[in-house]
Order: C-alpha cells, then structure tokens, then sequence
C-alpha cells in the first residue's frame, strides 16, 4: 500500500466514524482545518514514527500541504487535536470491538512511561503528586512518572488502555481495566495474589498467571506452555508501542495532554492492526 492510499483509508475511516458522534462544537465558528483531517494527521504520523505533534507537523507542512491547505500554525493543530481526545478514544474503542479475536482470552501487562530522571525530580515538577517513584524489573532501573497498562485480545488487538501513577500496584489497575470482560486473563507472574484472584472470578475472570518457581503448579506443563506461548503476544504489542509508537518518549506538561498522546497512539496502533490484517505493521506500506 502507498502512502497515499494509507492516508486516504485513514481518512475515509475516521471520517465515517464521525458521522456517527454529535457535533464536537454546540457554539462558535468551525475550524478551517476539520477534526477529520487533523486526526488523520496525528494517526499517519504515529504510525510513521515521528511521535511528537512538532515532527508531525512538520512532516505534513512539507510534503503534504496541498492536500491538507487549510493547514495553519502548529499551535492551531496541537490545540485541535488535543480537544478531540474523546472522539479518538471513542473510535478506538469501537474498531477495537469489531476487529476479530474478540473471545473470551485476554492478555494484560505494563511498561514504564518515564516523565523524568529519578535524580532530577523536584516538587516543581509538573508531575509530582501525580506521577510516582517506579521501578522497571526488566531493564533494572528506577524512574518517576507512570506506568501504561494494556489489555488486549488473544490477537494482540488493545481493548483498554489506561496511565496510573508508576508507583501503584498494577494488581490493583487490572479490575478496573476488565471491568464488564468474561473469560480467561492471561498475565505474568506478578499478578499473583489470591484476593485478586477472587476479585476477578467475582467479575466472571479466570485469572492464570506462570507459578513462580517455590510454587507447586497442579496444571498440566503442555496447559502452562500454552499460556506462557500466548502471553508472548502481548510483550510484541508493547514493543511496537515503544519502538514505531515511541510510547515511552512522550513529552508533555500535565497528566492529560500525555493521556491525549498516548490516546492517539493507541488509535493508530489499532488502525494499523486494521489494515495490515495482522500485527505486521510493516506489511501497510510495503
């Protein structure tokens, strides 16, 4: 697919799927520049990598300007895109149910959003009081700032998304994450506690999770490889968050614009699993 095409498919998507809200805007002028266009915008140039609404702009100012010509300045569009955070986290939510792999097996986990060097944090910064000292077990650090916690289904499309202070119990974000599921929730072995557990079955959930190695598993090993082998599904969703999405280098002022960034990343991050068929996104614009 070209570039072209993809942002066409893009458009045309968006543009359909706006049809079906009520006005953005109950008072004043409408903008020159339509929230279809600028979310488009902001979806092509996650998906291309660029990740910062200034990269992003600027991508479009110089090569496709005389298809977006009611383009303005950089604040108008950063300004637009921001107040239409409802929209694209309604529109993922949507593509997100209709995609296939929506059974009764979900897959959650979490990573690290960075705001600031831990030795660099003051009470000036913007984020103290709502960020939180963290610690990454995977690459061995410590940081400040959040964390991002994903559930998706069997086939690695994300359903809920949500940003907590780094320095709360993911055992006690999932709950609310899967509120309103049924089925199996497959994690890792830190989910482990029996009170979650009981939680989770309260609300129709099976939660299975690897034993850790001073636990006796009563399961069968070929059971517990196969839920080890699914879960893997989950880690390459957040490697392409972190790597194409740059999920982990957002920059912002206050928790909502960086909720509004991580917001569109995941809407472009189901888009691309929408038209690739498939978590290969590198197949959309082969």
């Amino acid at each position: 697919m070209s570039i072209e095409d993809f942002i066409i498919k893009i458009y045309v998507c968006i543009s359909d799927f706006l049809k079906t809200f009520s006005p953005l805007r109950k008072r004043g002028p409408a903008p020159k520049l339509s929230d279809t266009e600028v979310i488009t915008m902001e979806v092509v140039g996650e998906f291309l990598g660029f990740g910062s609404d200034k990269r992003i702009f600027e991508y479009f100012v110089n090569h496709w300007k005389h298809w977006f010509p009611k383009l303005g300045t950089r604040v108008t569009f950063v300004r637009q895109g921001a107040n239409s955070w409802f929209v694209k986290s309604e529109v993922q939510k949507v593509l997100s149910s209709e995609l296939p792999g929506n059974g009764d097996i979900f897959l959650f986990d979490g990573m690290p959003i960075s705001t600031c060097n831990v030795k660099r944090v003051r009470r000036k910064n913007p984020f103290w009081g709502e960020g939180g000292f963290g610690y990454c077990a995977a690459k061995d650090y410590k940081y400040f700032g959040f964390k991002g916690h994903i559930l998706t289904n069997q086939n690695g499309v994300i359903t809920d998304f949500t940003i907590a202070a780094a320095n709360i119990d993911e055992r006690n974000v999932l709950p609310e994450l899967a509120h309103g599921k049924r089925g199996f929730v497959i994690a890792d072995k830190g989910l482990i506690r029996p009170e979650l557990t009981e939680i989770l079955a309260s609300l129709g959930l099976n939660l299975q999770t690897p034993l850790k190695n001073n636990m006796k598993d009563s399961r069968p090993k070929g059971y517990v490889r196969n839920i080890m082998n699914k879960r893997r599904l989950i880690e390459t969703v957040i490697g392409q968050l972190v790597d194409r999405f740059q999920i982990q280098a957002m920059r912002a002022k206050d928790l909502f614009h960086l909720s509004v960034k991580a917001s569109r990343k995941i809407l472009a991050h189901t888009l691309g699993f929408l038209f690739a068929g498939s978590t290969e996104f590198d197949k959309v614009l082969a």
